[in-house]
Formats: C-alpha cells, structure tokens, sequence
C-alpha cells in the first residue's frame, strides 16, 4: 500500500498560526510558557528580576489593562481614561502615559493591520494634517498658556455633547468634512497637552461613517499616528531608558491582547446605533474625568 505524505512543514506551520489567530489566549498561553522555559533555562539579571512588577501589583494591572482594552477594542480610546487610576496604586505616575503610549500603540497597529482596507482614507487625509498641526500648536501653548481654562471648557463641551447624543433628537444629515480641520487641530491639541485626544476623533467620525468597522479602523488609524508621535517625543526625551517600565510593559502585553480580543468580539455584535451609543457613553465617561481632573 502506497504510504500517505506527511503534511509539509508550510503547511502545519499555516494550520498553526491560523488556530493561533484566532485565540489570542493561546498566544498570551504560549508566550508566558516560553517566557517561563527561558527563564528557567537562561539565567535572568538581577536588574530584569527587580524591574518586574510584584505578583499583587501584576495581577491588579492586568485586571485593569483587560477592561480598559475592551473599550479600546470597541470606542478605538479610552485606555488612559479607564486604567490610569488603578495603574497609579502600582506603578509611579510619570511612567503610565509613556508606558500606555506603547501598549495603545500596539493595540491601535493589531486593528489596523488586521483590516487596513476598511479605514477610510479620505477621512484620513482630512484629519491627519489637522492632527499634526494642532499637535504642535498644543506643545506651544502648553509653554505659554494655563491649561486649566482650556480643559474644563473642552469637558464641558464633551460632557454636552455626549448628552445630546445620547437623549437628543438623532441627526438626519452627516457632519459636513469641513469639520475635519477644527476637529483634527483639536484632537491634535489636547493629545499633546493632556494625552487624550481620541474622543475628539471619535465625535467627529461616529457623524461621518455609516460603517462600524471603517469607524473602528480609522478611528485605530489615527490613535496610532498620535501614539507614535507621542512615543517618539519620550523615546527622544529619555523616558524609555527606564528599564523597570519597559519590563512592566512587556508583561502587561498579554493583559491587552486578551482585553482587544474580547473588544473586538463585543463589537462585531453591534450594529451601528449599539456602536455609536456605546461610543458616546465612553466619551461622556471621558469628559466627566477631564471635569474632576480640571478642578
């Protein structure tokens, strides 16, 4: 009888990466039991083992980490908003916006690499110039304003908003694309003066895109342009020299791609009236934070 061909190398290598794809807990699995074999196997500096956060304090994070990337998967913001406080009883406080940079970062690249025809590129090219200049306009008035005033008007603008959003009437015409400046300058701004400027991006295409996966693609699109630009001015300030942050952030890698796989999941059962709300609940969370952080 003729012997049956073992499967080729190519091909339990494609079964294997793609039952892997679609389990990022057997990734965040494997990837802790590699971690574990290498740890065991090759000796670790002492400087790795101290820059580790403690059991307690890793698990605490990681809970936080999970549900602030769930709304990540689903609004495409909000990490800061939601993990911040807890990340704070843990870590200092100086390393959580340089360390989430990072991590939203990689979570905004997974969706956009995973679906990168679905973003809508005129909307990008609209909003991305505008972001870049009202980048640099927010590192100068951040020299040379009290930003005090300017934040608690942006919450209550946020804050109104979301409301009307949510309890008005529902709007039966799109926001017109000229509004892709003001709104891009002023996520811009507020991304670089106070590290959250999603929302802003979020108002702005929830009343442009009828799709609920070009909302989220564009909108990881976007985030990840500001996040990258906001890593390099740390990477270039020295920030990320910091050892025991960097080794916080590695391990803390699993929290969010489990937390981006259930967003994801979430979303994909929404329509687009379900999206859009939960999108302006989140916006409304952000602009009753920025209200308690204005005063």
């Amino acid at each position: 009888m003729p012997k049956t061909a073992a499967p080729s190398v190519n091909r339990l290598s494609i079964i294997m990466f793609s039952t892997l794809s679609k389990s990022p807990f057997a990734v965040a699995g494997i990837a802790a039991g590699i971690a574990a074999v290498v740890g065991v196997v090759i000796p670790v500096s002492d400087a790795v083992v101290t820059a580790l956060p403690t059991p307690g304090h890793w698990l605490l994070m990681s809970a936080a980490l999970v549900v602030a990337y769930v709304i990540f998967g689903i609004a495409g913001f909000g990490t800061a908003l939601v993990a911040s406080p807890i990340l704070a009883y843990a870590m200092p406080v100086s390393q959580i916006v340089p360390m989430l940079a990072l991590l939203d970062f990689g979570a905004a690249s997974g969706n956009v690499i995973r679906n990168a025809r679905a973003a809508d590129m005129g909307e990008l090219k609209r909003l991305l110039p505008a972001i870049l200049a009202g980048s640099l306009a927010g590192g100068a008035l951040l020299l040379h304003l009290q930003p005090d005033v300017l934040l608690r008007s942006l919450a209550w603008f946020v804050c109104g908003y979301a409301v009307f959003s949510l309890i008005g009437p529902r709007a039966t015409s799109r926001l017109s694309q000229a509004w892709a400046v003001p709104f891009g300058v002023l996520g811009g701004m507020f991304g670089a003066m106070f590290g959250s400027g999603g929302f802003v991006f979020a108002i702005y295409l929830t009343s442009r895109l009828e799709r609920v996966e070009a909302m989220r693609v564009t909108q990881a699109t976007l985030i990840g342009f500001s996040t990258l630009a906001r890593a390099a001015l740390f990477l270039f300030a020295g920030v990320y020299a910091n050892a025991s942050m960097l080794v916080t952030a590695l391990s803390l890698a699993p929290a969010m791609i489990v937390g981006m796989w259930l967003g994801r999941h979430i979303t994909l059962r929404l329509s687009r009236a379900q999206f859009v709300k939960a999108v302006n609940l989140v916006v409304l969370a952000a602009g009753v934070a920025l209200l308690i952080r204005s005063h």
